[in-house]
């Protein structure tokens, strides 16, 4: 969910205390310490690489909080460390990306130390040969910030996004810059496609200096690239960006492929763009389109275009479930990743001129899935035969899986988090039908479950509203996985507006945040209800971003819930509109601008119901959010006290969206344990 901290949101900050985050909460349980210890024991496996010839694999780890690179054979043997730095471990190292001849890694590696400095980064682009004893030869030595390594067919050009002079990472969940000079003119950092030749070390901006490119993707022959883009500033203008194609080449000259907001008639007007992708005869270009909440979060329907101009064609139009990720395999194929009833799949398409028709489906997992480029991306052979994708569920921790592509998942090739083992109990898919739309959700059962007990349920609201919850392995930090070691029922719905059912399951939340999903929550805890021991008066409510906006809205629709933790939530939609810089996301999900259609924002708005809410809440925040500014959380804190309502809130310095402290990621989800032990004890 978007973005944003003001100038008045600052004030507001300094005219209230900050609670010292630093201090232990009282009355620890020894439960949550010893769960917490067991989160910080995994490793996280943040992304893999597949050799085109499908021989070698490369993966980051991050050990002892920096991402490290290794290189193993493709079935995970004889893995050894591949590292530029001085002293290994001494750096961040990522970015990874194969050459087309499967001898040569390239990779970023990252010497900042503090994420809180305004400082430009310095992030440099190395080659490694894994199969010698020669170090990585560096390629550029870049002030700023790199990612999305990409080479071209032929191998002499390495082409990737770039920030110069980047003070901070280009992402909506960092940090945001402390307010300083003319908002909105003043420090404006811009995202460019770059490439470097790998010949010469020669370094070339693609890309206009006053566009902010999100993605790109090279042509088959390297001659072109498309990507989307936008007038900067790049965090707000991501909902409103346009798919262009120009000549790889500095001072070319861009064309508009697609731009959704003159699609008048068509399905695609007012949405959005990502992931373009070149046909490998260079004819067309297909990409995702749909109502998303966030870059990155990536749903929607298959679009394509001829790569000279003219209509998109939604090929995928009326599915009931939601494409992410997409890799042409021949002029007419396609391998999709997608999002299903709460699963993870993979499957073939077939393409005409007006659809694509799922072929077969490979498999179906109750887990997370991605390589680390893209949302579900997968990470294959020149061939097509091989894959390879780190794999996350409930039941357990992260690993990489590769093997051939076929209908049965591949295996884990690596032990990085094999000794670990749930503390929370089994999970079950949980689907009902509501008010014509067919909904799941996940359920989490406590842990030492005991059919003959009955026990409270925490409701957790994913964050977006267009995401999904997919099962993964939770680490230290705010999530609802740990709640169920501590003897809760947890319940993660995926309402309406979520992924997983379709396009116009996503709409249906357009002009109605705050109800139909609301609904759709409360027809799935009846659901859970009359298939497990669920007490109904000892019911909690969490959720963070949009979860966090249901978990302060909630409250004011219903007295169900006896207890609500909410994260970087939105009280007022009215004045957030106005304190955030990423105003672009909410004509798209409320249909006009707040100025144009106050009503339909003061709707949704929970300080508009406050004298509802009865419920002790608990409101957690990073002073730096760029997606939902720290003073929602202040005014929502504000009226419940005024009222009596227990309450209360702990800001966290220096964090945005995502939190990156370790000591605040596990603060944080300690005093949420903590909240629902005081207000809704477990069994």
């Amino acid at each position: 969910m978007p973005k944003s901290l003001r100038l008045s949101g600052l004030l507001l900050l300094a005219a209230l205390p900050f609670s010292n985050v630093h201090a232990t909460p009282t009355a620890v349980d020894p439960r949550i310490e010893a769960l917490l210890g067991q989160l910080t024991r995994m490793q996280p496996v943040e992304a893999v690489a597949l050799s085109p010839d499908g021989r070698q694999l490369a993966w980051v780890v991050v050990s002892q909080g920096k991402p490290t690179i290794e290189v193993a054979d493709a079935d995970g043997r004889h893995p050894h460390r591949v590292s530029a730095a001085a002293k290994p471990g001494s750096c961040g190292e990522s970015g990874i990306a194969w050459a087309p001849d499967s001898h040569h890694l390239a990779f970023v590696s990252d010497c900042s130390d503090d994420l809180s400095s305004t400082r430009a980064m310095q992030n440099d682009i190395y080659l490694a040969d894994p199969g010698s004893n020669a170090p990585p030869a560096r390629l550029a030595r870049l002030s700023g910030y790199v990612r999305g390594l990409q080479w071209t067919d032929d191998g002499k050009s390495l082409g990737f996004l770039y920030v110069p002079g980047a003070t901070r990472r280009a992402s909506a969940v960092a940090a945001a810059k402390p307010a300083a000079g003319e908002v909105g003119v003043a420090g404006i950092e811009i995202q460019r496609i770059a490439s470097v030749e790998v010949a010469s070390g020669a370094l070339h901006e693609l890309t206009p200096a006053d566009m902010y490119a999100y993605e790109f993707d090279w042509s088959p022959d390297g001659s072109r690239i498309a990507y989307t883009a936008a007038r900067p500033p790049g965090d707000n203008n991501w909902w409103i960006a346009k798919l262009y194609v120009q000549p790889a080449h500095a001072q070319a000259t861009a064309t508009v492929l697609v731009d959704p907001a003159s699609e008048r008639s068509g399905s695609l007007h007012g949405l959005q763009v990502a992931l373009p992708r070149w046909s490998p005869d260079a004819r067309r270009i297909a990409f995702i389109g749909g109502l998303m909440s966030d870059q990155g979060a990536t749903g929607g329907d298959i679009y394509a275009v001829a790569a000279t101009g003219g209509s998109a064609t939604d090929l995928t139009r009326g599915t009931l479930l939601t494409p992410a990720w997409l890799t042409w395999t021949g002029p007419q194929s396609m391998l999709v990743s997608q999002i299903h009833d709460g699963h993870s799949e993979l499957a073939a398409y077939t393409l005409s001129a007006e659809h694509a028709h799922q072929q077969q489906r490979y498999f179906a997992l109750p887990a997370s899935i991605g390589d680390g480029t893209a949302s579900m991306a997968i990470s294959l052979s020149r061939d097509h035969r091989q894959l390879a994708f780190v794999q996350s569920s409930f039941a357990a921790a992260p690993e990489v899986h590769a093997g051939a592509l076929g209908n049965i998942p591949p295996p884990a090739v690596t032990r990085f988090n094999a000794a670990l083992k749930p503390a929370w109990g089994r999970s079950e898919s949980v689907q009902w039908n509501h008010e014509g739309f067919h909904v799941q959700g996940w359920l989490l059962y406590p842990a030492g479950y005991d059919a003959k007990k009955s026990y409270p349920m925490i409701v957790s609201v994913h964050g977006g509203p267009a995401s999904a919850v997919l099962p993964r392995w939770p680490g230290v930090g705010y999530g609802s996985v740990p709640f169920s070691a501590l003897g809760y029922f947890v319940f993660m719905p995926n309402p309406r507006g979520s992924f997983g059912q379709g396009e116009k399951f996503v709409q249906a939340n357009r002009r109605d945040f705050g109800y139909g999903d609301l609904r759709d929550i409360l027809a799935g805890v009846d659901a859970v209800e009359k298939l497990a021991p669920v007490d109904d008066h000892r019911l909690g409510l969490t959720g963070w971003s949009y979860g966090g906006f249901m978990s302060m809205f909630a409250p004011t629709q219903t007295r169900r819930f006896r207890a609500v933790v909410a994260g970087a939530g939105i009280a007022n939609w009215q004045s957030y509109y106005g304190e955030n810089l990423i105003d672009q996301w909410m004509p798209p999900f409320f249909g006009a601008s707040v100025y144009d259609d106050p009503a339909i924002y003061a709707k949704s708005s929970a300080i508009n119901f406050i004298k509802q809410v009865q419920t002790p809440t608990l409101i957690v925040v990073g002073d730096r959010d760029a997606e939902c500014p720290a003073p929602q959380s202040f005014e929502y804190w504000h009226a419940l006290r005024a009222q009596g309502v227990p309450t209360s809130l702990i800001v966290y310095p220096n964090e945005g969206h995502h939190f990156v402290d370790p000591a605040h990621q596990r603060d944080v989800l300690q005093r949420a344990l903590g909240w629902f032990e005081k207000y809704l004890p477990g069994a």
